[in-house]
């Protein structure tokens, strides 16, 4: 071979130097996906030399619940319906009101006559005031709320839609998930009580066909003993004939971490936007007749506006998990992200991504009272996973669940 032709072969000597050696680093995503534990770290614990506070995967701080909207009245066949969205989750809940006839309750004869003992046996009180509400004058609604809890007068039903998450196929059965929030969301609208059980009661008024003689002899009692007499009367005259049951039907189109509390937001505007039409009992037929009239449908009186609030727990040690050693000290009290001798965060509102990497979660579902003060009430507070979460964290967590309320507040209010 001639030098010319070697040198025609021969590879020119700069393409070897303007080829550059292979990265070493990975990109974000996939980074997430194989040191997911060590990704989500790295945003919390930043370099000390930087001096930048601690920021999630999804950019938000540690305390930083995500937005919210909410849209009621969206499903037209439907009582009262609402769609609420928190991040990249979704709930849809449509309320449906059916009547349950006292006839068709087999514990009805029974509850009746306890109800009728217990109303014997208490004073009574007269409406005198027209401030004064209905429960004050003619006893309060309390003694037989328990007409929602016997006789199932709520019925919540939450399901996973398919698509919702890559885990859910059609045609498979409830998932585990979906029973739990579904007995979750019963267990707090009965420990709220946040309807009102006169709300659901379908009465009859008894005719008084002996007005004259009651007043008539009304003149020579005393004023004692025609407030008990009028009291009785008007119990034995409205007599329950059927109930209001609602049922509560919550669907999960997106699923992207924290489905209880999108859930519960949805059913609580829901409820807020739920009218029942006018009912009474019909004596010729028999039977309860509703009027077709929209404008004489009435909203529920929903006692108050309980807000969940969900945190989760995440540790720098990924092994420690519920194993880990509580030091007491002043740095691991904080909730701003910053990191203590323990190397733990608590983040607000966790989505998918957080909740897979965490083992201890807080659940604090709080009210607030509508006196002018605006005191906060602790309605639930459940933990689980864990107990690293001491009583001064908690304390911080119910402020966070405080201004979350004025927030959901501001939402639903702006619905309506």
């Amino acid at each position: 071979m001639t030098p010319t032709a070697a040198a025609t072969a021969a590879p020119p000597p700069s393409s070897g130097a303007s080829r550059h050696p292979p990265s070493l680093s990975l990109p974000p995503s996939q980074f997430a996906r194989l040191q997911p534990h060590a990704y989500l770290l790295a945003h919390l614990s930043p370099p000390a030399s930087s001096n930048q506070p601690s920021v999630r995967a999804n950019g938000r701080a540690p305390s930083k619940f995500r937005v919210t909207s909410s849209n009621a009245g969206s499903l037209t066949h439907t009582n009262g319906s609402a769609v609420v969205r928190m991040g990249d989750t979704a709930a849809v809940c449509g309320v449906r009101a059916e009547i349950l006839h006292t006839e068709d309750i087999a514990a009805w004869s029974v509850s009746r006559s306890i109800s009728t003992s217990n109303e014997t046996n208490k004073p009574k009180r007269l409406k005198t005031d027209h401030n004064t509400s209905e429960n004050e004058a003619y006893g309060d609604d309390d003694d037989n709320e328990s007409h929602i809890q016997d006789f199932n007068l709520l019925v919540p039903n939450l399901s996973l839609s398919t698509g919702c998450a890559p885990g859910f196929i059609p045609g498979a059965p409830p998932s585990a998930l979906a029973q739990s929030l579904s007995h979750q969301l019963l267990a707090l609208l009965h420990s709220s009580r946040l309807v009102r059980a006169e709300d659901l009661r379908i009465r009859y008024q008894h005719p008084d066909f002996s007005v004259g003689e009651e007043h008539n002899e009304s003149e020579r009692m005393d004023v004692e003993e025609e407030e008990h007499r009028m009291a009785d009367t008007y119990s034995a005259q409205r007599e329950i004939k059927a109930f209001w049951v609602l049922y509560i039907d919550v669907m999960i189109i997106s699923l992207a971490g924290n489905p209880f509390d999108a859930a519960w937001a949805s059913i609580l505007a829901a409820l807020k936007d739920t009218k029942l039409p006018k009912a009474w009992w019909d004596v010729d037929n028999e039977m309860v007749i509703c009027s077709d009239d929209v404008s004489e449908a009435r909203r529920l009186s929903l006692r108050g506006m309980p807000v969940a609030s969900s945190f989760c727990v995440f540790e720098a040690d990924a092994a420690a998990g519920w194993r880990a050693i509580v030091i007491p000290d002043a740095d691991s009290k904080k909730l701003d992200g910053q990191k203590g001798s323990r190397g733990r965060w608590i983040l607000a509102d966790p989505d998918g991504y957080e909740e897979s990497l965490s083992q201890e979660k807080i659940c604090i579902v709080v009210d607030k009272e509508q006196d002018g003060k605006g005191k906060t009430v602790i309605l639930k507070m459940e933990k689980n996973g864990g107990w690293t979460v001491g009583r001064e964290e908690l304390r911080k967590l119910v402020d966070l669940s405080a201004q979350r309320w004025d927030q959901m507040k501001r939402i639903l209010g702006a619905q309506g």
